[in-house]
């Protein structure tokens, strides 16, 4: 029976609790994390049994939950119940992911589940960063082999001050903002965005999140020395060194020849012949009476043979870079593959470019929309709205594959959610562009950082559409390649050597700063020195690109794309909305439908109108006005009379608004009888002369006040009419005139 243990600290003068032995106790590590008024529960269960022989990769999933009772909250939508993980509890299990994958060891394949609940939703302690240490310390406590603990941190450098784990309200207008995973000794993960930090203010901040992360450390190794969890052991099974001699002799030289094609996939065809042919010599073997592992059955050494052939293949490109200098394609450490750019490259669309890196190409296109096209988010820590948004795609052809077209994975929304981060901090405010933006990374082809490239032709494609992007952004992978205590950092890294390497490091921003960061380590003790020297290298690349981008585009178009909706916000009375709206929405519902704009009308007045063209457009502001315009003194008007009275007529000077045009002031000369002189329908040209309280004004025919310059006379102050009957003298009482006499 699991015994009940807890572990408690103030962390960052917050209370925070780790307890495990008191719920979902069949899990094979469960913990209950209190951090604050946020509680999650990590479970973590794994797969019992052999795993079968033919098996050569570790299926872990990762899975974080947020229910929407855990901040007292109804799920939005028809379906009230949490159904599919919403974007950004796919964004929060990735960050559990990426520095917890790298930590099991290479023997382990058993299929293994990480779930984190969040059970209670405190607004001021973040649950998605301490999820990673719960998820940490769940693997600790339980059976499965972890080369832990770590802990995670969000560190906010903000007005000079670095904060760990601030509020949401302290994260608003921060310049700098990080999430960090780290063990004792090294950092592990890094997921950020800033605004054009410099690589100094980052290195410290990376220092500082480093330095606060060991509590959480401490706190998870005593929590396992109450426990003492038995861990499941390397099953060893049997190695031949004749074997991996034996492959090793047979393809040196050919895995060496293979790697050195510069072509992506004739050198995946090569190093696959290569394998291909050690296959062959192993069954020959077999079948003279070579015996390898002390095993007969020939699955479990052909099995052997692959994982062996894999050490062989990255040890070989790995001393091609550090002893030989040379990297897969020829290139020196910091050099930057051929880059090529075009913009404009759909004529239909409102922004497009193609941005060409190498053997990574991604299309970027734009799409401008209205305030009705934004984004409603919905989650259990907010519900918001965004106006501005990058999308992945990343289809089989870009990789030369056969595959099928499903949803996007984890992969595709965490690429475009870190080239949206970069460009986001460069976007004009919905104040200087009210447009909704829609940035679409589509990619053509694939080896390496195509996240990077969809934030250089998202750049591209947004200045492309003329949006007042005022500096270009663009993004480089790092890499790093690390053999005993020499560490090679490589520039620009393609698919293999990400894949075979210690670092994966993605730095974009402008000239002048850091507007996005993410990195992945697949080692221990990464010396503070040499993520110096990567950022450094990384802004020399940055740079270079920058330069490149500019040759296809030096700025922002002028104007905006002539495709994009006509977009203007005018400002009316708020007391007006009404009169705008009309009953039942009849007003607005009228314009929409004779002009075909659309029109969005906010609280505090302002009407946001777009259209197609200029023609619609101008058509549907006049509309607008026509509802919401109030007369104004001095003003020229061409009216038409619709109401004539003894003592004037009435004039509609604006649709629906009518002023009186009393009958001394339709001539300089005495009118005896208005209906002598003005008809119904009749149009007339009149000036508003007066304005009362209630909104109502005065007009003139008079000749002498039409050429009347009203501009250098002081407005008199509205008068406010008079109750009927009240004007000139008190009412008597009914049948009081001569009651007195009487």
């Amino acid at each position: 029976m699991k015994t009940h243990q807890m572990e408690s600290i103030v962390f960052e003068g917050t209370p925070l609790s780790l307890e495990t032995g008191k719920y979902a106790k069949q899990s094979d590590g469960a913990i209950w994390c209190r951090y604050g008024n946020s509680v999650l529960l990590a479970t973590v269960v794994a797969s019992k049994g052999d795993v079968p022989a033919e098996q050569d990769f570790f299926p872990l999933t990762v899975d974080y939950i947020e229910k929407f009772y855990a901040a007292g909250r109804f799920p939005g939508g028809f379906l009230k119940r949490e159904s599919m993980p919403n974007t950004d509890e796919k964004l929060a299990a990735r960050i559990i992911d990426r520095p917890i994958r790298p930590l099991f060891p290479d023997w382990y394949r058993s299929e293994t589940q990480i779930l984190v609940n969040l059970l209670s939703h405190d607004e001021n302690c973040d649950p998605r960063v301490i999820a990673i240490t719960a998820s940490s310390a769940a693997l600790m406590i339980s059976e499965v082999p972890f080369l832990g603990p770590i802990g995670a941190v969000r560190i906010v450098l903000k007005e000079g001050e670095y904060i760990i784990n601030p509020n949401a309200a302290a994260q608003e207008n921060a310049r700098l903002n990080i999430v960090m995973a780290a063990n004792r000794d090294s950092i592990l993960m890094v997921e950020g965005s800033a605004n054009e930090a410099t690589e100094e203010e980052i290195s410290e901040a990376l220092a500082r999140g480093h330095k606060a992360t060991m509590p959480l450390i401490d706190m998870q190794e005593a929590l396992v020395a109450k426990i003492a969890p038995a861990k499941r052991q390397d099953p060893k099974n049997p190695t031949d060194a004749a074997l991996k001699n034996f492959i090793e002799l047979f393809v040196a030289d050919k895995l060496k020849d293979a790697l050195g094609i510069r072509e992506k996939l004739a050198r995946y065809e090569a190093i696959k012949e290569v394998k291909k042919a050690v296959d062959e010599r192993v069954t020959e073997s077999l079948a003279s009476g070579a015996q390898f592992l002390n095993a007969d059955e020939p699955k479990v050494v052909h099995n052997r043979a692959h994982g062996i052939f894999e050490e062989i293949l990255k040890t070989t490109l790995r001393r091609m870079i550090t002893e030989d200098e040379v990297r897969i394609d020829g290139r020196g450490t910091k050099d930057i593959r051929p880059i090529w750019a075009e913009v404009g490259v759909l004529p239909q669309v409102h922004g497009s470019a193609i941005f060409t890196r190498g053997e990574t190409q991604s299309l970027g296109t734009i799409t401008l929309g209205v305030t009705s096209d934004e984004q409603r988010v919905d989650t259990v820590l907010e519900e918001t709205r965004k106006n501005f948004m990058l999308h992945y795609n990343f289809p089989p052809f870009s990789v030369g594959e056969v595959g099928r077209l499903k949803a996007p994975g984890r992969r595709e929304i965490g690429h475009g959610n870190l080239a949206e981060r970069a460009l986001r901090a460069i976007m004009p405010t919905k104040e200087e562009f009210p447009y909704t933006v829609r940035v679409v990374s589509e990619i053509l082809e694939s080896n390496g950082s195509s996240s990077m490239a969809s934030v250089c032709s998202g750049c591209l494609s947004l200045m492309d559409a003329g949006v007042p992007f005022k500096k270009h952004v663009a993004g480089i992978a790092m890499g790093l390649i690390k053999e005993g205590n020499e560490y090679a950092i490589l520039s620009d890294i393609m698919g293999d050597e990400d894949h075979l390497g210690d670092m994966d490091f993605k730095v974009a921003g402008t000239k002048d700063g850091i507007t996005a960061i993410q990195m992945d380590i697949k080692i221990d003790g990464l010396p503070q020195e040499v993520m110096r020297r990567a950022l450094a290298q990384a802004r020399e690349g940055r740079l270079h690109i920058i330069g490149e981008m500019e040759k296809a585009l030096p700025a922002h178009r002028p104007e905006l794309s002539p495709l994009a909706p006509k977009l203007v916000t005018i400002q009316i009375n708020p007391e007006k909305i009404r009169d705008l709206i009309g009953t039942g929405g009849k007003n607005i519902k009228s314009i929409v439908e004779k002009t075909g704009a659309d029109i969005e009308v906010q609280q505090d007045g302002k009407v946001l109108i777009a259209a197609k063209d200029s023609t619609v457009l101008d058509a549907a502001i006049a509309m607008v006005k026509s509802f919401t315009d109030e007369a104004e003194r001095g003003k020229i008007y061409d009216g038409v009379v619709t109401r004539i009275e003894d003592y004037g007529a009435f004039v509609e000077v604006i649709p629906g608004v009518t002023g009186l045009l009393h009958v001394s002031r339709i001539d300089d000369k005495r009118i005896e009888n208005v209906s002598d002189v003005l008809k119904i329908g009749q149009q007339v040209r009149v000036v508003c002369v007066e304005l009362e309280a209630g909104g109502k004004f005065r007009l003139s025919m008079k000749p002498s006040d039409l050429a009347r310059d009203f501009s250098t006379e002081e407005e008199e102050p509205r008068r406010e009419r008079k109750p009927h009957g009240d004007r000139d003298r008190e009412r008597k009482p009914h049948g009081g005139r001569d009651r007195d006499r009487r």
